[in-house]
């Protein structure tokens, strides 16, 4: 729910703001769904390469992890269209916000465990598993400063200077 704090010059109800923000909400939902398709169908296709008898067992378990996570980030973008079905017409459009909030935070932190996986086991094939564990870590690191130390620091700043 908003409170009277939480006005920021808009002029708009706590529904109205509660609809910019499903809206907004689907938009994220929108991009991180056409991104894991794309990584998935990537990932769908490797067993069809003539390469991938070649996968050692460490890989075969990476990159069946990889397809169970890319599949579950998958099922957690529909859930939010799921529970919007759900809950469509009940007027507890607070409640399908606050969930879809949390199952967009949970669906980028797998997103990038996938992606950092997928630099490993491309690296791991290609140059060494040396290599891939660097780039493991490399990506891991930098998803982390994009996805979480950036965004904090920008609202951080953000609100110490109130803009």
């Amino acid at each position: 729910m908003s409170s009277p704090s939480d006005d920021d010059g808009r002029g708009e109800s706590s529904n109205q703001r509660l609809d910019r923000n499903w809206q907004d909400m689907l938009q994220e939902l929108r991009v991180m769904q056409t991104g894991i398709q794309i990584l998935t169908g990537f990932l769908l296709t490797l067993p069809f390469q003539s390469r991938f008898a070649e996968l050692d067992r460490v890989q075969v378990i990476v990159y069946l992890c990889l397809v169970c996570l890319s599949a579950l980030i998958t099922a957690l973008v529909l859930a939010s269209v799921n529970l919007h079905r759900v809950l469509f017409g009940l007027k507890v459009k607070a409640t399908l916000v606050g969930h879809t909030a949390a199952l967009i935070r949970t669906t980028i932190a797998l997103v990038g465990l996938v992606l950092a996986g997928t630099a490993w086991l491309v690296f791991d094939l290609v140059v060494s598993r040396t290599a891939g564990l660097i780039v493991l870590g490399s990506v891991l690191v930098v998803v982390v400063l994009l996805w979480v130390v950036y965004p904090l620091a920008v609202r951080r700043r953000a609100l110490r200077h109130g803009s």
